[in-house]
C-alpha cells in the first residue's frame, strides 16, 4: 500500500504531539503510477467546450482552428497525458458524421441531457483531434452505445485510424485530413445504466461484446478498448463484466495496453457529494461539519476501489484486464443564477484536498487501476480550469495536478504512517493525514495532505534505503477553506515555497500548515 495508516483519535504514540511518524522505503520501488491516472474529461455540457476549449475561429481571442490557445497553454503545463471525449451522457446521443465535414453544413442537435440547448456541431471529431494534438495529450474517444449502431461505430473507428483507401479513409480525406489519427483508448458507451440505455448488466456485457468486437484494429493502431462499468460500489457489475470476457480472460498481455478480448477494461465512475442528491451543497459557502462530510465521503473511494480490484482479481488474478475511474471529483450545487443543465461550480482549496486524497488512493492501487479522469477540465464540476470571456483562472484543483507531475510513470514507494489522528462522528470520521510516495530515476516525490480544518500537523518520515539530498517543498494552502481564485483575485490559492522542512539524521521533518496540501521533492544521492 502507499500509505498504510493506524488511525487513533488519541495523542500518537510516539513523537511529540501532534506529530504523525511514517516509514519511507526508497529502495523498494513498486508498480508503476500511470500517467494516466492524471487524465481528463471533456463533455458537450455546458461552457466546457464551447467557451472553454472553443471558441471558433472569428473569435478575437487568440486560437487555432478555433480551440482557445490559452487554456491549451495551461493544460500543456500540466503534461496532461489524455483527454476523454464527447462525454459522459452527451456520448450516447452523438453520432459522430453530424460532427464532420464543412461545418456550415453540419446538421443540428438538441443536447437533452444537458441543459436542453440546440447543439450545433461545430466542434466535431477533427476540432477534438485537433485539440489533442495541440495538448500533446491522447485521445480517450467513447462511442455510442445507447442510441447508436454497431456499424457506426465500426465506421467511426475505420474513419479515425485507416490509412489505405477504404471508404471511411476516403471520406475522411474529403473532408480534409489525409493521415490517419493514432487512437488507442476506445469507450464502449457510457454509465450504460443510467443515461446511457437505462440497461441491467448482463444485457449491457452483451452489447459491449458485440460493440467491441466490431471496433477493429486497423494497420498498426490498436484500440485499448473500455466496457463502460458500474456507478460507486456496484461491484455486481464489475463481476457480470469479467464474466462476459470467459474465455478471453488470461490471453492478454497484462499491463501493456494490447490484450486480447472484445475489451480490455472496464470502467467505474465515483463523485464525491456530500449531500442527497437533491441538495449536495454549495461549492464556496459551506461549514466545517460539510467540510468533514465531503472528505470523508472522498476517502471513500479508496474501500470501492479496493471492492472493485477484489472482484477483478478473482477472475483475472494476473491482471491482464484494467481498472479505469474515467469520471471522478467533487459534485455541489450549481452556482447561483447559472444554468442547472450546465453544472458549474466554484473550486475552493476543499477540492483540492478531495484531489489530494484521491490521487494517494489512485497510487495505492496502481497495480490495477490504469487511467482516471476528472470530470471535468473546463467550467464543468472539479473543473482545472475557468474562463469567463478573455478571462481565464487556474483552480486550487489545477495547481494539485502540477505539483503532483513527478509521479506520472514514476514507481510507488511504500510509505506507511502511524498516528494520523481522526474527526468526525461515527461513520463520517475522515483520517487527517493522506500521503504517497514515488520514485523516477534519482529523483523522490512526497505527497502530504493535512485534512485537518483547524490545526497544523508534524509529519516525520524515517527515510530508509538509500541517502537523499535537501529537500525542496511546495505547500498550497489558504486562511479559509473556502478560499478560491476569481478573475479578480486568480491568485488567491497558489502554490508557496514550504517552509519548516527539515532533513537530519536521515529523518524528514515536514511541518504542514491546517487543511493543506504540500509536495517535497527529494534527490537520491550515489
Amino acid at each position: 500500500m502507499t500509505a498504510t495508516q493506524e488511525t487513533s483519535a488519541a495523542t500518537p504514540e510516539a513523537g511529540p504531539a501532534g506529530t504523525v511518524r511514517g516509514v519511507l522505503d526508497l529502495d523498494l520501488p513498486g508498480p508503476t503510477i500511470s500517467r494516466h491516472l492524471y487524465g481528463h474529461f471533456a463533455e458537450h455540457l455546458g461552457r466546457c467546450i464551447y467557451g472553454g476549449f472553443f471558441v471558433g475561429e472569428d473569435s478575437p481571442l487568440p486560437n487555432e482552428g478555433g480551440i482557445r490557445l490559452d487554456v491549451v497553454e495551461a493544460l500543456k503545463a500540466l503534461s496532461i497525458p489524455n483527454l476523454r471525449w464527447p462525454g459522459g451522457c452527451f456520448a450516447d446521443e452523438y453520432h459522430w458524421r453530424d460532427g464532420v465535414g464543412p461545418r456550415e453544413q453540419r446538421p443540428t442537435m438538441v443536447n437533452s441531457h444537458w441543459g436542453d440547448v440546440v447543439e450545433d456541431n461545430s466542434f466535431g471529431t477533427h476540432e477534438f483531434m485537433a485539440l489533442c494534438e495541440l495538448l500533446g495529450a491522447e485521445p480517450y474517444v467513447s462511442a455510442n452505445v445507447g442510441s447508436g449502431t454497431v456499424k457506426e461505430t465500426s465506421e467511426w473507428v475505420e474513419y479515425l485510424t485507416r490509412a489505405d483507401d477504404s471508404p471511411m479513409a476516403r471520406l475522411r480525406r474529403e473532408n480534409g485530413r489525409d493521415e490517419p489519427w493514432p487512437v488507442r483508448f476506445w469507450g464502449l458507451g457510457n454509465e450504460p445504466w443510467g443515461c446511457g440505455g437505462g440497461m441491467r448488466a448482463e444485457f449491457y456485457a452483451d452489447l459491449a461484446r458485440q460493440f467491441g468486437t466490431y471496433s477493429r484494429n486497423h494497420g498498426e493502431n490498436r484500440l485499448y478498448r473500455i466496457a463502460a462499468g458500474a456507478a460507486d460500489a456496484d461491484y455486481h457489475w464489475t463481476e457480470t463484466l469479467m464474466k462476459g470476457l470467459g474465455h478471453q480472460l488470461g490471453g492478454g498481455a497484462g499491463r501493456g495496453w494490447h490484450g486480447s478480448g472484445t475489451y480490455q477494461a472496464v470502467s467505474f465512475h465515483y463523485y464525491t457529494v456530500p449531500g442527497p442528491w437533491e441538495h449536495k451543497g454549495s461549492a464556496t459557502s459551506f461549514d466545517t461539519e460539510e467540510y468533514y462530510r465531503t472528505l470523508h465521503e472522498a476517502q471513500r473511494l479508496r474501500g470501492i476501489l479496493a471492492g472493485h480490484a477484489a472482484v477483478m482479481d478473482a477472475y483475472d488474478p494476473e491482471r491482464h484486464v484494467g481498472l479505469v475511474l474515467d469520471e471522478w471529483g467533487t459534485w455541489f450545487d450549481v452556482e447561483p443564477g447559472t444554468n442547472p443543465g450546465f453544472l458549474f461550480q466554484q473550486n475552493t482549496l476543499r477540492d483540492a484536498l478531495v484531489a489530494g486524497v484521491h490521487f494517494d488512493a489512485f497510487h495505492d492501487h496502481a497495480e490495477r487501476l490504469v487511467m482516471a479522469n476528472i470530470a471535468q477540465t473546463v467550467n464543468v464540476l472539479q473543473a482545472m480550469v475557468l474562463t469567463d470571456g478573455d478571462a481565464m483562472v487556474l483552480t486550487p484543483t489545477y495547481h494539485v495536478f502540477a505539483m503532483n507531475q513527478g509521479h506520472h510513470d514514476a514507481q510507488r514507494l511504500p510509505l506507511a504512517l502511524r498516528g494520523v489522528g481522526s474527526r468526525g462522528e461515527g461513520e463520517t470520521q475522515v483520517e487527517l493525514v493522506s500521503a504517497s510516495a514515488s520514485r523516477k530515476d534519482d529523483g523522490v516525490l512526497v505527497s502530504l495532505t493535512n485534512l485537518d480544518a483547524d490545526g497544523p500537523v508534524t509529519v516525520a518520515l524515517d527515510l530508509r534505503g538509500a541517502a537523499v539530498g535537501d529537500p525542496v517543498g511546495q505547500v498550497l494552502a489558504a486562511p479559509d477553506l473556502r478560499a478560491h481564485n476569481t478573475p479578480e483575485s486568480p491568485d488567491a490559492v497558489r502554490p508557496a515555497p514550504l517552509e519548516g522542512l527539515r532533513l537530519e539524521d536521515g529523518t524528514l521533518t515536514v511541518e504542514l500548515p491546517a487543511h493543506s496540501f504540500a509536495t517535497v521533492r527529494l534527490t537520491l544521492q550515489g
